[in-house]
């Protein structure tokens, strides 16, 4: 079987599926250039629990987890099987790296489900939901992929869904893409290039080494995935870099698919 990439997306607004003006078509592009995997593990930012929780959901459910938003984003239904047997695996694999894992059926967010309708629209992968720990640090959810490298030897695409940039309140909605605070370029340059050269430690320590670092993530919920991603990642993975743009003055998307070398 094909060793699968893992991945870290940038899920934007959950109006990402019904506004031409953000980029859907994108991530369209990337399933393509994408291998096809038996099942998915989704770490979305927006199902958080204090230990790792996985989802033995059969069936789960659409869930519509914002505001405010327009009807037609409230009537899409993300109809993929479950993994459940995929979710079993993970908690074992947890648990032997000493990581207590409790499961459970979940639904998926739309952190989990925006990605998903976008890169298979047919709704015909399975996929199963893994909890993240808003409350711990990069270091644990490093750890968490590391536990989980194998699946990728098995078909099973991990997918950690966040936002490389995420301060709502510096957000400006009705700012123009040329009106992107240049300090979110700053940041991303250098989440790159210590990407580009595997340098872990960096990227573990991106508050305090980072340039706006806690600027651009008040919070970190929505980064937490992208070291998860990394953990189940080979030590020699090749990056590819899908820039998205900077939306709301504040608010990068940019997709990273770490390869094998």
């Amino acid at each position: 079987m094909t060793r699968l990439p893992t991945l870290y997306l940038s899920h934007g607004a959950p109006t990402l599926p019904i506004d031409p003006t953000l980029p859907s078509a994108e991530f369209a592009s990337l399933s393509t250039q994408l291998p096809r995997p038996r099942a998915v593990l989704m770490l979305s930012a927006h199902w958080g629990t204090a230990q790792p929780v996985a989802s033995t959901s059969d069936a789960p459910e659409t869930i519509h987890d914002f505001y405010g938003f327009p009807r037609q984003l409230y009537e899409i239904q993300y109809p993929a099987p479950g993994a459940p047997d995929v979710a079993r695996q993970v908690a074992a694999l947890l648990g032997e790296h000493g990581i207590a894992t409790a499961t459970q059926p979940h639904g998926l967010d739309h952190g989990a489900w925006v990605p998903m309708l976008l890169l298979f629209p047919e709704a015909d992968v399975p996929v199963a939901q893994l909890s993240i720990q808003p409350r711990m640090d990069p270091a644990h959810h490093f750890r968490v992929g590391r536990a989980l490298r194998a699946l990728k030897d098995e078909g099973v695409m991990v997918i950690g869904s966040g936002q490389i940039t995420h301060n709502l309140r510096a957000a400006d909605f009705s700012a123009r893409p040329e009106d992107a605070d240049p300090r979110v370029t700053e940041f991303t340059d250098w989440f790159e290039s210590k990407l580009a050269a595997r340098d872990i430690d960096a990227l573990l320590d991106y508050r305090a080494q980072a340039p706006h670092g806690v600027l651009m993530h008040p919070t970190d919920e929505h980064l937490l995935p992208v070291f998860s991603a990394l953990g189940a990642a080979d030590d020699d993975f090749t990056l590819s870099i899908q820039s998205l743009g900077t939306y709301q003055r504040s608010l990068a998307m940019t997709n990273y698919v770490f390869g094998n070398a």
